[in-house]
């Protein structure tokens, strides 16, 4: 067993002070480009080797939990598969990280446009591989996003660039109506087996624009849900959580040095 030696030293008021001074030049700097506080969440989500075994394990999930629907279904073409693009099936980080880069809020939308049009986006790991094994069972693909539905000829060329399956005008599905009123078009003539997303109002109505206590709530609700009909994709750039407060331990401040 390792002996360390610790220092234990209750902060002083000169330390206070400087912690203070730290924190106005801190407050500063975020009153002066008001988006820096997610470069460390933007930089997790393109850089991390992390994001992207998470991304691999949700679409390890989802190929095996769709094999299993497949095998028990009489019709596979009867069943269909809803994803979000955005985070989802593509990646947008190259966006984001330009209007940090900025100073640019990106979660205003408005560099969006011109990104849908020209942008260049990746694909998430693991997603190409999903929807063509989905696509070679014969199983139907939807994909529902908020992306602007006037210009869903660019999404379109963008996604059959990208080399992915079942691209046409009736299976990409974008704003206009609430993604719930599009998912229920989609069950009109399909059981659909899977939803993929990275937000939640890409799996329940119930999510959308209401509080992060409900949306928290509503999770528990459907925790059966979670990983087998629900697949849920990491996404810690933008949110309805990004100006939560954060909760803090209330002791006392102590600093043990090494």
């Amino acid at each position: 067993m390792k002996h360390r030696f610790l220092t234990t030293t209750v902060l002083t008021c000169l330390s206070v002070g400087m912690f203070a001074q730290a924190g106005s030049a801190q407050e500063a700097s975020a009153n002066e480009c008001s988006v820096a506080e997610f470069a460390m969440g933007l930089r997790y989500q393109q850089q991390s080797a992390e994001v992207r075994a998470l991304q691999r394990q949700a679409y390890n999930i989802a190929t095996q939990k769709l094999a299993e629907a497949v095998e028990k279904a009489e019709d596979p073409s009867k069943l269909a598969v809803v994803s979000d693009l955005d985070e989802t099936v593509i990646d947008n980080s190259a966006l984001l990280a330009r209007d940090l880069a900025n100073c640019h809020t990106y979660d205003a939308w408005d560099t969006w446009l011109p990104w849908e049009r020209d942008g260049e986006p990746n694909l998430i790991p693991g997603a190409k591989e999903f929807l063509n094994y989905a696509d070679e069972l014969g199983v139907s693909i939807r994909y529902i996003s908020d992306r602007s539905d006037e210009q869903k000829t660019y999404t379109m060329e963008t996604l059959s660039e990208l080399g992915l399956p079942q691209i046409t005008p009736e299976t990409v599905l974008l704003l206009g109506p609430p993604k719930t009123e599009r998912r229920a078009l989609v069950s009109e003539d399909h059981q659909i087996v899977l939803m993929l997303g990275d937000t939640l109002h890409d799996f329940d109505g119930g999510f959308r624009k209401t509080p992060l206590d409900h949306q928290r709530s509503l999770v528990e609700d459907n925790a059966a849900k979670w990983g087998t009909e629900w697949i849920v994709f990491p996404n810690a750039t933008y949110g309805t959580w990004s100006e939560a407060p954060l909760t803090e331990w209330e002791d006392e401040v102590i600093i043990e040095e090494w």
